[in-house]
């Protein structure tokens, strides 16, 4: 397994095993199964898992920890993350450690190694066209974020709860950039890296998306990052293996990626391998969090890795198909 430095952390493998496929997000699996199939990551050079308390109301937490008992492999890292409102800031720090500690109950570890902040941020006065009724239960103002997530995360490091903090960059692009360029930066970001640059329903600001400038920026300032959805939930493989709500964003992008699909089928392989090599070749990016849910979902991508990021030529042929919007690129040496 190729290993890559993660920000001013330490260094990681190239893919790390991501939790919603443990906790049956991502289509039917067994507690049996997943347990195995973290186990494998492991035994087959993966060194960072992350798991929320989301995925599958707490499951792929208790996966972790039945698969360790609390004692993880030397070298092996765990993140967890949670999700929390505009609130104040002592009801931010109280909402971030309940959270917290429950997570570390459940993966039975005395800490968590990097804790993420899963919530949206935006702006100082920004209202989301998308379920802006309701974001006051899922995003962060810009100034909530300074007053109450920065310190309980400062606090949360020295008590020794955890080792390092993060956020996940699909809010409002401006806010995601600012944070890391911010004097109190988090140490690791976790953005978009796929071929369509698509969050999916992930994604409720009306703003282009930007997760390449996100990520240039967070290299440009010495934030790891951590790639997520290099299938698109499902959009960039042969086949979605699972029921969608109707009109989401899953499902366009699927019908989205037809030319990607018939792209690979051209040269004989499997979408989700290649999109998951076109992921690893992502200028930034240090890991790519997977998706799987079994062992064999996970064996076929430690496989495609093994053969490397795609080739120039190959990632030409997809961008030819013009799937992605372009936005103007912050280089990665520009000054900060």
């Amino acid at each position: 397994m190729e290993m890559r430095q993660l920000g001013n952390l330490w260094p990681v493998s190239s893919l790390t095993l991501g939790g919603g496929g443990l906790g049956q997000l991502w289509g039917d699996t067994s507690r049996e199964e997943a347990v195995a199939t973290v186990k494998r990551a492991v035994d087959r050079g993966i060194t960072l898992i992350d798991v929320a308390p989301q995925y599958g109301r707490g499951e792929a937490e208790t996966v972790v920890g039945e698969a360790f008992g609390g004692k993880l492999p030397d070298g092996v890292h765990v993140t967890t993350k949670c999700i929390c409102g505009n609130l104040k800031p002592d009801e931010m720090k109280a909402r971030l450690e309940k959270s917290l500690l429950r997570s570390i109950d459940t993966m039975k570890t005395e800490k968590v190694d990097i804790f993420f902040l899963h919530s949206n941020i935006y702006p100082a006065g920004y209202s989301y066209e998308q379920n802006g009724d309701t974001q006051e239960q899922w995003a962060v103002s810009w100034p909530r974020y300074v007053e109450g997530v920065i310190p309980a995360m400062e606090d949360f490091m020295a008590r020794g709860l955890i080792g390092a903090w993060g956020i996940t960059g699909v809010g409002v692009p401006i806010s995601i950039m600012e944070a890391l360029r911010f004097e109190r930066k988090p140490a690791v970001v976790q953005a978009v890296a796929n071929l369509l640059d698509s969050a999916g329903d992930m994604r409720r600001y009306e703003e282009p998306a930007e997760p390449r400038n996100i990520i240039r920026t967070a290299k440009n300032n010495d934030v790891g990052v951590m790639g997520i959805r290099a299938v698109q939930a499902g959009a960039l493989t042969a086949k979605i293996d699972r029921e969608m709500p109707e009109g989401s964003r899953e499902t366009a992008d699927y019908e989205k990626a037809a030319p990607f699909r018939a792209l690979c089928a051209k040269w004989g392989e499997d979408p989700a391998v290649i999109a998951h090599r076109y992921a690893l070749a992502v200028d930034g990016v240090d890991t790519v969090v997977l998706g799987v849910k079994n062992r064999a979902e996970l064996d076929q991508l430690i496989d495609a890795a093994e053969k490397g990021p795609l080739d120039l030529a190959q990632i030409e042929a997809i961008e030819a198909l013009g799937l992605r919007r372009q936005i103007p690129r912050i280089p990665l040496d520009a000054p900060i």
